[in-house]
C-alpha cells in the first residue's frame, strides 16, 4: 500500500492581504526517491515573513503559483536514502515546503548535528540567526559605541540582531508594535531603549533615543520607520536592508521613501541588501560564534512554536499581523526515538 504524504497547498494568491483561506489541505502518495536523491520527514517548519514575498512573484527563489505546495525551510528527518552521503535518521536543513514528506536532491541537503535544543537549529543557529550575523557584522559593520537601530526589533532576526549589536559593544535601540514587546527587548534581551512606533511620534522618540545620532539601523521594515530614520542618520551611517515586512501584505506597496537618494548623498549613507546565502562561506564560523554566545547566556532564544502542519497558514497569517515574540516555527513532528 502507497505511504500518503499531508500537504498545505495555495489555493489562491491574494490579491492583497493575507487570509488563512488562501490556503487548503491535500493528501497526496508520498514520492519514492530516485537516485541521488534523500526521502525527508519534516520535523520543524521554519515561518518567515518572506514566505509572503514569493507568493508575489520572482525574488531570490522562483515564485509560488497556486496549486503549489508552500514553500517553506526545514529541518528534516532522513526517511529513506540513495545517496551515500546520508543516512536514515540523520537531520539536516532543506527546503521541504509546508509538507510532511519530501524527496530532494542530496546536494540541496545540509546535515545538521544538533549541539542544543533542535528547534534552536531552526532560529538562533539557523538561517534566521545566520540571517542577523552577517546583515549585522558583515553589511553595518558597527563599532564599539555606535548607535544601532533595529526595525521588527522582537522579531525572529531582529531581536538576535540587536543582541549581537550589544555584544559587540554598541548601544541598541528597537522599534516593536507592543508595550510588552519593548518591555522584553530592554528588560530581557539588553537593549538600551525601546520605542513602540504604533503609539509614539517616532521622530521625536529617535531623537530622544538616539541623541547622538543612527550609525547603523538594520531595517526590517522599510517604508514610514525607513523614512523617519533616514533623517537621523550619521555621516557614513550604514544602513542594513533586511526585509520590507511593512510591504509585504498588500496589493499596493506604498512609493518612497522620501530621502532617497537625498539624504543619501549628503549623508554619504550606504544603503545595501543583502540575502543570507551570500556568505555561507563564513557559516561554519558564524554558527560557531553563534552557539557559543547561546551556551554562555550572551545571546537569548526566543521561540515561538505552533504544533501541527495544518497550524501554518494561522502561523503565518499571524506573523504578519506581528503576534509573534522571537522565532516562529511550526512543530510538524518529533524525530524517531525523541
Amino acid at each position: 500500500m502507497t505511504e500518503r504524504n499531508h500537504q498545505i497547498v495555495v489555493r489562491a494568491l491574494p490579491e492583497d492581504r493575507l487570509a488563512e483561506t488562501h490556503f487548503e489541505s491535500r493528501h497526496v502518495d508520498r514520492e519514492v526517491p530516485a537516485e541521488g536523491q534523500v526521502l525527508t520527514r519534516t520535523l520543524l517548519l521554519s515561518i518567515d515573513p518572506a514566505n509572503r514575498t514569493w507568493m508575489q512573484g520572482a525574488t531570490y527563489r522562483a515564485p509560488v503559483r497556486a496549486g503549489d505546495v508552500m514553500s517553506g525551510f526545514t529541518l528534516a528527518e532522513v526517511v529513506t536514502s540513495r545517496d551515500p552521503r546520508f543516512r536514515p535518521g540523520q537531520i539536516v536543513e532543506c527546503d521541504n515546503g509546508w509538507q510532511e514528506y519530501a524527496c530532494q536532491p542530496a546536494g540541496t541537503l545540509v546535515p545538521i548535528e544538533p549541539v542544543t535544543e533542535l528547534t534552536h537549529h531552526l532560529s538562533v543557529l539557523g538561517l534566521t540567526g545566520l540571517t542577523a550575523y552577517f546583515g549585522l557584522l558583515e553589511v553595518g559593520r558597527p563599532r564599539p559605541g555606535e548607535t544601532v537601530l533595529v526595525s521588527a526589533a522582537a522579531g525572529a532576526t531582529g531581536s538576535v540582531a540587536g543582541q549581537i549589536a550589544r555584544i559587540a559593544g554598541c548601544r541598541v535601540v528597537g522599534l516593536a508594535g507592543s508595550e510588552e514587546k519593548c518591555q522584553w527587548l530592554t528588560g530581557r534581551l539588553g537593549f538600551d531603549a525601546a520605542i513602540n512606533y504604533k503609539t509614539a511620534s517616532l521622530s521625536s522618540a529617535l531623537k530622544e533615543h538616539c541623541p547622538d545620532g543612527i550609525d547603523v539601523f538594520f531595517d526590517n521594515t522599510g517604508g514610514d520607520i525607513l523614512e523617519v530614520a533616514l533623517r537621523r542618520m550619521n555621516l557614513g551611517g550604514r544602513i542594513v536592508v533586511c526585509g520590507v515586512v511593512s510591504q509585504y501584505d498588500t496589493g499596493s506597496p506604498a512609493p518612497g521613501p522620501r530621502g532617497v537618494p537625498g539624504l543619501i548623498v549628503t549623508k554619504r549613507l550606504r544603503m545595501e541588501g543583502f540575502i543570507v546565502m551570500d556568505f555561507f562561506a563564513q557559516r561554519e564560523v558564524a554558527t560557531r560564534r553563534l552557539a557559543g554566545w547561546l551556551e554562555s547566556g550572551a545571546l537569548i532564544a526566543r521561540e515561538d512554536i505552533l504544533d501541527g502542519l495544518d497550524a501554518a497558514p494561522r502561523a503565518l497569517v499571524g506573523l504578519l499581523a506581528g503576534e509573534n515574540l522571537g522565532k516562529r516555527i511550526v512543530r510538524v513532528a518529533d524525530a524517531a526515538g525523541a
